[in-house]
């Protein structure tokens, strides 16, 4: 018995793998959060196949669900926004499922931070500027490891992507003044990548909070903080060694400039 979790990308149905497309098409049984997950995914599912919306369900009644029908020989898919590695909290799903010897394949997908680079059109690791991205979010209801409060991590000063954290902006500039970011940091908000409604927002942090009250942007946004997102950086000089003519690797000899 095997389940697998499938990551479909930030939302548009064409950014999944093809074998996370091929799995969800010959599934039986396939259980989706119906408020993130684009439903074009499953127009060429098997006739036959059982969808099973699961936003309004807790997680026991999921695995159950999918205990269910992988003992019943069903083939079983369990669809998560963007890449199941972050934030997918599959973890406590597949604790329960290996409690019942069901095996578990993860199939990754483009997560919502590099579809959101890609929308704005930047690269998050500049050489010379930033070679680090933190991938967090802020402490809201839910809290986050003593050692892992965000006006300690952006102590870093370099390229931050906050998932879930549309409603703390406030909490967000807050902390990062704290840690000594310049109010003119270049910030950029996606609002659902890759969908139809797809909204981008180009600021600065110190008009972050602002801005995402005019565009009423409250959820499903990824906020990208740091100086990678300078919508001038395409006219700096920053270059990679990779490819620098003088720089000699395994694949190429560097020439020498007179």
């Amino acid at each position: 018995m095997k389940i697998y979790f499938i990551g479909a990308g930030p939302g548009d149905p064409e950014l999944i793998t093809v074998k996370g497309l091929r799995l969800i098409e010959e599934a039986d049984v396939i259980l989706y959060a119906d408020s993130l997950v684009n439903e074009q995914l499953f127009e060429n599912r098997k006739r036959s196949a059982k969808i099973i919306k699961t936003a309004g369900m807790h997680l026991e009644e999921i695995v159950n669900v999918m205990v269910k029908k992988a003992k019943e020989g069903k083939k079983v898919v369990r669809v998560h926004t963007g890449d199941p590695a972050v934030y997918g909290a599959i973890m406590e799903q597949i604790s329960l499922l290996k409690k019942e010897e069901i095996e578990v394949e993860i199939i990754p997908g483009v997560s919502s931070v590099f579809a959101a680079a890609a929308r704005v059109g930047t690269e998050l690791t500049i050489p010379e500027l930033t070679q680090t991205v933190i991938l967090t979010r802020a402490e809201g209801r839910t809290p986050v490891p003593e050692l892992e409060k965000l006006k300690d991590l952006a102590k870093h000063h370099c390229t931050v992507a906050l998932f879930l954290s549309a409603t703390l902006t406030k909490k967000i500039v807050a902390e990062f003044i704290e840690a000594g970011w310049d109010e003119q940091t270049p910030v950029a908000v996606v609002y659902k990548a890759t969908w139809p409604d797809e909204k981008i927002v180009r600021t600065t942090l110190k008009n972050l909070d602002e801005e995402m009250k005019a565009n009423g942007i409250r959820k499903h946004a990824m906020i990208l903080a740091g100086w990678a997102l300078d919508e001038q950086i395409y006219n700096k000089d920053y270059r990679s060694k990779l490819y620098d003519q003088t720089f000699t690797h395994g694949y190429r000899k560097g020439v020498e400039i007179r």
